[in-house]
């Protein structure tokens, strides 16, 4: 428990309202809830969310201490009153999540504070008591993996430092087959094969380029895709990265002249078309371990799906039935 008395530069405001400027941490909405059950009180009796503070008063906050800290990356995932995560699978190891396109997974993506997947998962297990930061030396829920922001899929995260060190192995080993679904334009051929080439990274423009021939600076890139169905002027393209490289399957569809449905970075958008996002989900998920993966071993030889994918329902509805079972 925490006091804090109300000087003059306070008085005169409301008790939610001097809450959000002092304890900055706790959500609108948490404070609220902590005034109806008395874990806030003014003078040691219960008061309103609308109370008028007087210079003299003494608050008594009865709330966890990570709260009255100075608002950080580190601790964003306080201010996630109601963390929104769809699950796909959950055990004591590893969070299976769903992303939604728009949504990033870290801060450094250009999102506020609070605002990203790792904060809502953080959150989400600070609140079912999992994970307690004040007792932990150095140990924080982290991703294995991550997606572009626009981009939506199974998304691992590590809830043991166990897990994540084994996960991130088996991923670096190459030991998890990942699936994407990806609608491009025109119809590739062959139907089924590997597209090949070179990308080179540019950070200062946050894009990458192919070529067919080596060049300075890019490494090699291949993906395996599959034609699933073809209409209108559109591919549905069921795709497996053989390497892993940042915007691969986007620009080496662009380069073989296929690019991806709403992909304004490296196609053109189609007028026809109403995307917001590029059409590019990691659907499928599997785990097909050759070495020991200790407490993860129960996941090996599993495969993951998530329930659906929006676009696959909107251009391929047929596609969707067969891959998603919808009616």
């Amino acid at each position: 428990m925490k006091e804090i008395k109300i000087e003059k530069n306070d008085a005169g405001q409301r008790l939610d309202r001097f809450l959000a400027k002092a304890v900055p941490l706790l959500p609108a909405s948490l404070a609220q809830k902590y005034i109806r059950l008395k874990r806030i009180k003014r003078n040691g009796q219960r008061a309103e969310r609308d109370t008028r503070l007087v210079e003299g008063d003494v608050l008594q906050l009865y709330i966890n201490d990570e709260f009255f800290d100075k608002p950080r990356e580190d601790n964003a995932y306080l201010t996630v009153a109601a963390p929104k995560l769809n699950i796909v699978f959950e055990d004591g190891n590893i969070i299976l999540v769903d992303k939604r396109p728009g949504l990033a997974v870290h801060p450094h993506d250009g999102a506020e504070y609070g605002r990203t997947l790792i904060d809502h998962i953080q959150a989400y297990l600070y609140q079912k008591k999992e994970w307690s930061p004040r007792g932990e030396n150095s140990f924080t829920p982290a991703l294995c993996n991550r997606i572009d922001r626009n981009t939506g899929g199974i998304v691992i995260a590590a809830k043991t430092a166990e897990a994540l060190r084994v996960m991130n192995q088996k991923i670096k080993d190459r030991e998890l087959d990942k699936r994407y679904l990806a609608i491009v334009e025109g119809t590739p051929r062959p139907a089924k094969g590997v597209l090949k080439g070179y990308l080179f990274k540019d950070a200062k423009k946050n894009r990458v380029f192919v070529s067919d021939r080596p060049q300075p600076g890019a490494k090699s890139c291949e993906t395996r895709y599959q034609v699933l169905a073809s209409k209108n002027g559109l591919s549905l393209v069921e795709c497996e990265l053989i390497t892993g490289r940042t915007h691969q399957i986007r620009a080496q569809f662009a380069h073989a002249g296929h690019p991806l449905l709403g992909d304004g970075k490296y196609g053109k958008l189609d007028k026809r078309f109403d995307r917001t996002y590029q059409a590019l989900y990691s659907y499928q998920l599997s785990f097909s371990f050759t070495t020991d993966a200790g407490s993860l071993e129960e996941l090996n030889g599993r495969t993951f799906r998530v329930s659906g994918v929006d676009f696959v329902t909107e251009y391929f509805p047929e596609a969707a039935r067969s891959l998603f079972g919808e009616k």
